[in-house]
């Protein structure tokens, strides 16, 4: 009981080798209203938790009576003890309230979500089918679509997700994101759903916190985190974060940082663009001073923004997409990741040597 209890525990986070499906999708749990969802899932947990413990305790009262060490031992076993991962007291631990214990697996539980969500997008899951789809070198979104022919959320084609600022493009990671809630909750909730989870995940208190702003500041780095510095899915960055791109490891071909360039370079144009929106705004008769004023700053930044793209395309983009890099799977993350420098995103440690 204690083992199969421990394994359903580990197996339902996406790092375990028998992961099928989140949790909070299961049909035990998933509700219309995500909240709901989560409660039903947190009370499963506590049970869990507290089932664990009983029978820890009926182990060690057995053992007590079985060697006499009434004297010598308790049998009791305090929750920072029952090591499952659902169960805050232990993966949190510390000497955090209640409350603060709740707040970090909440927001926790909806990271796992947005991870999962990610691979959905690119074809490592999918809502209509249990376990890994796409886990082979290569594979494209015709060998996903063999295995998932009809797909209620249906999989990025060209294996590359912007994360930007803003909506400049269909695929971009935000509003994929918003389309896979949609499907997977259903759209009666979807608003209070979608604040359900950016108010969990702001767990800074930061004023006008949204989806975007977990994208573009704290998803990679949860991430590297969740695989130990061996991340799955790649993130394209330039020097200063104005251009991100993720991609799927495993979804790697030669030509995928050419697709990522064109990518950049239809961002650089949309910006051109803008800038020159803004540029003729700043100095429209008929326009405010104070929008006058604005629109000069926001060309100021744009000219900035496109000056390190245009850097990033020249001396390390461009070079590389004419390279046509292969990568081999069985070499590792380390070795892999490291083949593209200054493309990528920066891990700290990645480069130490050490075995991988």
């Amino acid at each position: 009981m204690l083992t199969r209890v421990h394994r359903a525990d580990w197996d339902s986070y996406e790092t375990s080798w028998d992961f099928t499906s989140l949790p909070l999708l299961h049909s035990d749990y998933c509700l219309p209203k995500l909240k709901g969802s989560y409660q039903k899932l947190r009370a499963h947990w506590r049970e869990m938790t507290l089932e664990m413990q009983r029978l820890e305790e009926e182990n060690n009262r057995i053992f007590i009576d079985t060697y006499g060490l009434q004297e010598e031992l308790t049998p009791e076993v305090p929750l920072n003890e029952i090591t499952l991962t659902c169960n805050p007291h232990y993966r949190y631990g510390g000497d955090k309230s209640e409350e603060e214990l709740e707040s970090l697996l909440l927001a926790d539980t909806l990271r796992e979500l947005v991870s999962y969500a990610v691979g959905c997008m690119l074809g490592r899951y999918s809502l209509d089918k249990p376990g890994l789809i796409l886990a082979n070198q290569g594979e494209t979104q015709a060998d996903y679509l063999a295995q998932v022919p009809e797909p209620s959320f249906p999989v990025d084609d060209d294996n590359v997700i912007p994360v930007l600022d803003g909506d400049w493009f269909a695929d971009d990671v935000t509003l994929r994101f918003r389309q896979f809630l949609r499907v997977a909750f259903g759209e009666t909730h979807y608003e209070d759903n979608l604040a359900f989870i950016e108010q969990a995940l702001n767990v800074k208190g930061k004023r006008n916190y949204g989806l975007r702003d977990y994208f573009l500041s704290e998803f990679y780095t949860d991430h590297v985190k969740r695989y130990k510095k061996r991340p799955i899915y790649w993130l394209f960055s330039s020097p200063k974060g104005s251009f991100n791109a993720l991609i799927y490891m495993h979804r790697y071909r030669p030509d995928t940082v050419s697709v990522v360039l064109k990518y950049l370079r239809d961002y650089r144009e949309k910006l051109v663009t803008e800038k020159e929106r803004q540029a003729s705004t700043s100095i429209n008769p008929a326009t405010s001073q104070g929008d006058k004023t604005r629109a000069l700053k926001e060309a100021d930044r744009l000219a900035k923004v496109l000056a390190e793209l245009e850097d990033y395309e020249r001396d390390v983009l461009y070079p590389l997409a004419t390279e046509q890099k292969a990568i081999d799977l069985d070499d590792g993350v380390k070795v892999n990741y490291l083949k593209f420098g200054a493309a990528l995103k920066k891990i700290t440690g990645l480069d130490a040597k050490e075995e991988d």
